[in-house]
């Protein structure tokens, strides 16, 4: 007699560590790192716009790094003023697609097998003898009876069942489109971009100055002075007025009656009391000034 019973004890384990699998961190897991990852990059693009395109004034304040350039403009040198920012790559490193390939492959064998065998063996055997000796009956009777019992029984039980999962993650990355707001402070960089003559700029806005009458509505002339760093400059200290007396060819400072200066941004408004030939200075520049 045979008998065979499947376990479903190994299946059953097997669907358990199914359900067990921790999902949430098999896929949850790549896609934490990479918001780490983006993080760290934007981080990463904040420092070096903080470490390379800009300094720290007295104040405090952060300001623009410039970088100056010396070069040929109509016959002189001319120095160009370039933010950093507008010169170099800013790295904006993004995550742009992920894709999580998982595999889960989970398998279960059980297998139970019983064999049982019985056998019964009776034997049986009777032998009758007579004999007769001397007018006298003699007898014998011989009996034989074996009797034998066998059972065998097998039993082989076999139970298997693995559990086996992979997982692919793909990460691309690459240069990110620059944000707006970058965007923009950048095409007002790119306005920054001037060039100054080497030893600054000097500008007035008329050489012959008439003492009496206004030219704009203004009277006098209107001084503007550059400096190499393409700054304008109003320090009433750094504009000097000299004047030519009598027909002299070297000037002189010219004193407090014949002049006053007044701020006007981004420039100074100078203003004559007397007549003459003066000069106005400024740096390593000048211009002359007839009034009359």
């Amino acid at each position: 007699m045979a008998k065979n019973n499947i376990d479903t004890t190994p299946s059953t384990v097997a669907m358990s560590a199914l359900q067990a699998l921790p999902f949430g961190t098999i896929i949850g897991g790549p896609l934490q790192a990479c918001v780490e990852a983006q993080t760290n990059a934007a981080q990463a693009t904040w420092k070096f716009i903080r470490e390379v395109g800009l300094t720290e004034g007295e104040d405090g304040e952060k300001k623009a790094t410039y970088v100056s350039f010396l070069y040929r403009k109509n016959g002189r040198d001319a120095t160009l003023n370039v933010p950093l920012l507008t010169i170099v790559p800013i790295p904006y490193l993004a995550i742009r697609d992920i894709d999580i390939a998982f595999k889960a492959n989970i398998s279960a064998a059980a297998s139970t097998s019983t064999q049982q065998h019985e056998s019964l063996n009776v034997d049986f055997n009777m032998n009758t003898k007579a004999s007769c000796n001397f007018l006298i009956a003699k007898g014998s009777i011989e009996m034989n009876v074996g009797v034998s019992s066998k059972k065998d029984s097998t039993s082989t039980r076999d139970s298997k069942y693995s559990v086996e999962y992979t997982m692919d993650v793909a990460v691309k990355a690459g240069q990110d489109d620059m944000p707006a707001g970058m965007a923009k402070v950048l095409e007002m960089l790119n306005e920054s971009i001037d060039t100054v003559e080497k030893g600054g700029e000097l500008h007035v806005s008329s050489h012959v100055v008439n003492i009496n009458s206004e030219s704009n509505g203004m009277k006098g002339v209107y001084i503007t002075y550059k400096d190499e760093d393409g700054y304008f400059c109003n320090d009433l200290k750094k504009i000097e007025i000299q004047k030519y007396n009598d027909g002299n060819k070297n000037p002189t400072p010219a004193g407090n009656d014949d002049y006053q200066m007044t701020k006007d941004e981004p420039g100074i408004i100078c203003t004559f009391s007397t007549a003459g030939q003066y000069l106005i200075k400024a740096g390593e520049r000048s211009a002359q000034v007839q009034v009359i």
